[in-house]
Formats: C-alpha cells, sequence, structure tokens
C-alpha cells in the first residue's frame, strides 16, 4: 500500500482463525491496515458508543471531548492617552474543550481486529452499555460484549434510519445531490431547506427497505426488496469470483453491458417507436448469455448486474413515490458509494418511469444513517439535536470515487474504511431571517466544482501558498518545542486534501474558495494552530489605525455625491486586501505600507463586474435614512478599518442604526457563527 510521506502507519496482522475467537463467524480477513492517526481517533477520551452491524458492513459511532486551543483577544482601554505605541489589544491563546462525533465504515471481515483495537486503546467511558441497530446486532452480539466489555442495548433499525437522515439532511450542508450524467457537473449539490418534509427514503443495504416519512417521528415502512446490495455482491461474487464489494464496484465501472445485455433493438431492430422506446433500452439483462457462444468478461457482467439492480430498485421506488404522491426520494445505504454507473442508473430509472416528476437524490453519508441514528437514541438525555453540527474536513473521507484515477491512496483506502467527524458547535445556528428563500440563497460567486479553469488556478493558488501558511504558523508559537514538526503534520494533511479535491472536487460539496479555507481551517485547528494570522492581523490594523484618521479627513472635505463614491470605492478597494488576491498579499508581505489610495486608483473603472451603484446613490437621494445595516465582517486591517469603518460611519451619521457582525468560526458551508454588536446614531 503507498504511504503519505512522513505518515507512521500500524499493521495488524490476524492468523487464520476459523472459528475460533469470532463466536462462530467463520474466517475473517487475514491482515487489515489501520493508520491509527486517522481510524478511531481520539479513543482515549471516547464517552459514547453506537453502532450498526448491516450483512456486510459495519458502522461504528462513537463520541468523544477534543481540547484544542482558541485565539482569544482582550481589548484595552486607551481613552485620554497616547497610543502612538502601544498596543490596542492582545491576543492569547487558550484551551477549549468541544464535543465531536465520530463514525467509522468498515466490511465486517474486520470486526473482531477493530473491536480488539478499540479495546486496547480505550482508556474509560461514561456508559456501559452500547446502542447496536441493523441486523449484525444480532448476530454479533456475544462477540461485541465479550470484546468491549458493554451490554448491547438493540436499537430499531427504521427508526435509527430516519432519525439519521433527518440529522444529516438538517445538519451537514450540501449533503444532499442529484446526479446528472450530460451535465458538465455531474454531481449537483443542494442548499438545506428548512422544511424537510414530506420525503421517501429508500434505504440500500443487502435489502431495499422504503419508508415514507412525513415528520419528525411519523414514518412508515410501505415497502422493499429483497434484491438490494448483497444480491449484487453476493451474485458478483459467484460471477467473477471477486470477494470485495468495492472491486466488484471497479468492474462495473470497465464493463460494457451491452455485450451482455439484450436491448429492444437487438428484439425489433431497431426503437419501438409505437411504443416511445429507445433502441438502447434494456429488454432482457443477461439475455445475450443465452444464445451467444463465447465466455463473457467480468467487467461486463459486473456491469449488467449493476444495471440490472439499480434498475429494479429505480422502478419500484419511483411506483412508490407516486403512490404516495411524494416528489423527492433520498437514496442511503452503502450499495451506491457515490458510484457513478449506479447513481446514473437509478436517476435514469426514476426519470423515465416518473417522466421527470420524481427527483432522485443522493447522500454523501448515505450508509451511516443507521449508525448515526442509534447514537442520537443513545445521547438523547444530552439532547444532541439542540446543537448544530458541523462536519469536519479534516477527519472525514469525503464523498469516494471508483475512477481508476483518482488518487491513490483515497482510492485504496475507500475499499476498507471510510470516516465521517462532526464538531459541535457553540450555537445553535438558524438561517438569517433577512433571506427571502434560504434553500435559494447561494453565498458563494465561483463554483469550483464546475469551472474547471477557476479550480485548477485556485487549487494551484492554495498549493503554492501552503509552505508559506506552515511556517506562519510554526512562527506563531515560538515558545513551542514542537511547533515545527506540527506545522509540518498540517502541511502534509492539507497538501493531501487538495490533490484529493484535484481528483475529486465533488468530496466535500460543491467546491468553492470558501470550503478551501475551511479545509484548512480545520486542518490547522486540528494541529493546535487556532489563528497563525493572528500576529499579522495585529500588525495590519495597527498600520491601517494610523492612517485612519487622514482617510476621514480627505472624505469629509468632499461634495457629497463626491464622498458617496469615495466611499464605495473604499469598500472595494478595502476588500482588495483580503484573502483573496495573491498579488496584494505578495506585496503586503514586503512592503507593509503599501497604500490604500493606491489600492484604490487600481480599482478597474465602471461598470463593474456587478454594478449596482447608481441604484444605491438614487436611494440615498430619495429615500428615507435605512433603519439598520447588516455588516458582515470576517476580514481585518485595511479592509475593515479604511475600506468599512468610514461606510458605517457615514451610515450611522444619516440615522442608520447599525449591526455587525463578527465572524467567529466556519462550518464549511453558507453557515457562520457570528457574535452581534449594535451601534445606533448619536443623538
Amino acid at each position: 500500500m503507498p504511504m503519505r510521506p512522513g505518515e507512521e502507519w500500524v499493521a495488524f496482522k490476524m492468523a487464520e482463525r476459523g472459528g475460533r475467537g469470532s463466536g462462530g463467524h467463520g474466517s475473517l480477513d487475514k491482515s487489515i491496515t489501520l493508520p491509527p492517526d486517522e481510524i478511531f481517533r481520539n479513543l482515549e477520551n471516547a464517552k459514547r458508543f453506537a453502532i450498526d452491524i448491516g450483512g456486510s458492513l459495519t458502522k461504528l459511532a462513537y463520541y468523544s471531548t477534543v481540547q484544542h486551543k482558541v485565539a482569544r483577544v482582550r481589548s484595552f482601554d486607551h481613552s485620554g492617552k497616547d497610543i502612538e505605541n502601544e498596543p490596542l489589544y492582545e491576543i492569547s491563546v487558550q484551551e477549549e474543550i468541544t464535543a465531536r462525533l465520530h463514525f467509522i465504515k468498515f466490511e465486517n471481515t474486520y470486526i473482531e481486529t477493530c473491536l480488539d483495537f478499540i479495546k486496547d486503546h480505550l482508556v474509560n467511558t461514561e456508559t456501559k452499555v452500547i446502542k447496536a441497530t441493523g441486523g449484525g446486532a444480532y448476530k454479533f452480539k456475544d462477540l461485541i460484549e465479550k470484546k468491549l466489555g458493554l451490554k448491547v442495548d438493540k436499537e430499531d433499525v427504521m427508526t435509527c434510519l430516519i432519525k439519521g437522515c433527518n440529522f444529516v439532511l438538517r445538519n451537514i450542508p450540501h449533503e444532499v445531490f442529484a446526479y446528472q450524467k450530460d451535465s458538465d457537473t455531474e454531481f449537483r449539490f443542494q442548499t438545506n431547506h428548512p422544511n424537510i418534509f414530506p420525503y421517501l427514503l429508500v434505504n440500500i443495504g443487502s435489502g431495499v427497505s422504503i419508508v415514507k416519512v412525513e415528520t419528525e417521528d411519523k414514518f412508515e415502512w410501505i415497502g422493499g426488496s429483497s434484491i438490494g446490495g448483497g444480491t449484487f455482491w453476493g451474485l458478483g461474487a459467484l460471477l467473477t469470483k471477486t470477494k470485495k464489494f468495492d472491486e466488484l464496484l471497479q468492474l462495473a465501472s470497465k464493463g460494457q453491458h451491452t455485450n451482455v445485455d439484450m436491448l429492444v433493438k437487438d428484439v425489433y431492430g431497431g426503437a419501438y417507436q409505437t411504443l416511445g422506446l429507445s433502441g438502447n433500452l434494456i429488454a432482457s439483462s443477461f439475455g445475450k448469455s443465452t444464445t451467444a457462444d463465447k465466455e463473457f468478461s467480468k467487467e461486463d457482467m459486473a456491469k449488467s448486474l449493476l444495471h440490472m439492480i439499480s434498475n429494479d430498485i429505480g422502478q419500484l421506488a419511483c411506483l412508490h413515490a407516486k403512490l404516495h404522491n411524494l416528489d423527492k426520494i433520498y437514496f442511503g445505504g452503502f450499495f451506491i458509494r457515490g458510484h457513478p454507473v449506479t447513481m446514473r442508473t437509478i436517476t435514469y430509472s426514476i426519470n423515465f418511469f416518473s417522466k421527470g416528476e420524481v427527483q432522485a437524490l443522493f447522500l454523501r453519508h448515505e450508509g451511516y444513517l443507521g449508525a448515526i441514528g442509534a447514537f442520537l437514541k443513545g445521547a438523547e438525555q444530552d439532547n444532541p439535536n439542540q446543537y448544530s453540527w458541523g462536519e469536519n474536513y479534516a477527519g472525514s473521507s469525503g464523498l469516494m470515487s471508483t475512477s481508476p484515477d483518482v488518487y491513490p491512496m483515497q482510492r485504496t483506502r475507500s475499499g476498507t474504511f471510510d470516516m465521517l467527524e462532526m464538531d459541535r458547535l457553540e450555537r445553535p445556528l438558524v438561517n438569517l431571517p433577512l433571506l427571502k428563500d434560504p434553500s435559494a440563497y447561494i453565498p458563494d460567486t465561483v463554483d469550483l466544482t464546475d469551472d474547471a479553469m477557476a479550480r485548477k488556478y485556485w487549487l494551484t493558488c492554495f498549493e503554492e501558498a501552503l509552505d508559506g501558511v506552515a511556517k506562519r504558523a510554526a512562527a506563531s508559537q515560538p515558545d513551542s518545542v514542537d511547533a515545527l514538526e506540527r506545522a509540518e503534520k498540517f502541511r502534509q494533511k492539507y497538501w493531501n486534501k487538495l490533490q484529493t479535491l484535484r481528483q475529486q472536487p465533488f468530496a466535500y460539496g460543491t467546491l468553492t474558495v470558501r470550503s478551501l479555507l475551511d479545509t484548512r481551517e480545520h486542518c490547522l485547528n486540528e494541529f493546535n494552530f487556532p489563528d497563525p494570522y493572528s500576529k499579522v492581523k495585529q500588525k495590519e490594523n495597527g498600520i491601517a489605525l494610523k492612517c485612519f484618521q487622514s482617510v476621514i479627513e480627505s472624505l469629509d472635505s468632499l461634495g457629497w455625491e463626491e464622498r458617496q463614491f469615495a466611499l464605495v470605492k473604499g469598500l472595494l478597494a478595502g476588500n482588495v486586501f483580503d484573502w483573496g488576491a495573491k498579488a496584494v498579499s505578495d506585496v503586503l508581505e514586503s512592503e507593509p505600507q503599501f497604500g490604500f489610495e493606491e489600492a484604490k486608483s487600481k480599482l478597474q473603472e465602471r461598470p463593474w463586474l456587478e454594478d449596482s451603484y447608481s441604484q444605491w446613490l438614487e436611494r440615498l437621494k430619495e429615500g428615507p435614512p435605512h433603519k439598520c445595516a447588516l455588516i458582515f465582517a470576517d476580514n481585518s486591517g485595511i479592509d475593515i478599518i479604511l475600506g468599512v469603518f468610514p461606510f458605517v460611519r457615514e451610515l450611522l451619521s444619516r440615522g442608520t442604526e447599525i449591526c455587525t457582525e463578527r465572524r467567529e468560526a466556519a462550518v464549511g458551508s453558507d453557515r457562520f457563527e457570528f457574535s452581534v454588536s449594535r451601534s445606533k446614531p448619536s443623538g
């Protein structure tokens, strides 16, 4: 197995066990490779466990407390003092403890080794009970209790599935996506909608369960099928002698089903126009095997089998959706795994049989629903639903691709382990009430998942800046003996994330510049670097404040209309100093006195790319003062002090109340944690 530079891997070897020590579960896999820094993380602080064991795969969940560093700012009162050489505030690094949810998926053949690993590394736990769901909760009950010393408390499978699905729909941005084969971007992610009900959940594990969900607690099992993921795995193993599920998917991705399947045109000599059928429709799965006198390839048989089962599931789901007047179907379960052929076939089947009236939707974390639900059942006394949770990109695998071209380490790992981590946020998040339609709000200007040229540019920018960020991180903690070592680990981890995103831009939902920053922030936090640029920002704030009075005097000397235009140009020029302009960042590194006026002079002439200045000016002239202005500020230095503050001062002079929102934490999408302060006009 290829290794990442500098990363330690520990291999656990298992002898052929037969039935010994495995509760009579047969011969388990003989070897397993566990990277201890990335799987079963933070076990020493684990507090609560849950497990979902299906016919093929195990999903383990646990809660842990995570200690990490945060940067805090304390302001000084300099009123009436000469502050020329005095700092306005100090920055201290403090330790905080937060809650984290861990979810890990692996094949059942590894369950005993994984339980041994957990037992050896588990320090203490608050509970002596492990919540369990899935059919395997019965089969492996004795093994779990023996290995972990925890009592197995079984939970209803369907209740856990629904609880888990509701949780991810509410808490994970860009969890849901539609698959569009002929689109430039095949993965079309959807923003979170405040109203998630009603919907149809089709869970494809070993078999298929179809559930109608109307409210948080009202749902009904309305159908299912014994033909599911286990069927694909089982028949695939018989046909190809391939025992690994992901290897079967790999075979299918290389196969050509038309070599095995009988099509409409094979039966009728072309399309069947009178019935509106395409000649390329499958008339009979594996139909050619009865007449062709030849051996079929493993790849072709795997592809035909995948088509057959996916089409069957899609048609069944569509019929149930139409019967119950539902237009959204969420597909869950590890059968799908982000596999393009599976999603394409299911989507085509849904569109074909519903005539486009029903939408097939997929989940990035499709296989974790039962484990999440079981964990929530065991944590009800903590009421986890009262909090908001954000995906921790540093510890999550992301949506996997089965393409042979995918980054080799990611592809090798995907067949064995898959991880999801979620951090609890200090405050519950709500949609901004001023948004007309929160589900339609898109905060980013460029979708890097869709724009290949922009994606290449920005990924390269972040790669080229990485060494500098790592150096800044180490320099921000000069008294720490291991700062250099942690900075290098951060650099390696974020570099690997960037390489994965080059091959799989859809891994964490819609890829944007903001999500690249969030991923970097999560990786920095992972190695206890809360804010590598705090000292830099403090320095830039000092420089900007020295220029503030002269900027104000210059603005006050202008006529009213000329001043309004200068204020808007100041907002734009200030924003040039943000992280996004690499050329300006380079200048600031070498010439911190880079002039604000020079930045304004470099702005392009109107019309700007998004230009509504004329309407804004007309509103100021003709309308009454705005009642309130909401200012989102997540930058520092020249941007906010010389760009935003003068603009705020002008609004206050008109009688407008100002609410400033200070960004405190990113959570991986268009939702942020802010603290709010209000400023009222004087007099």
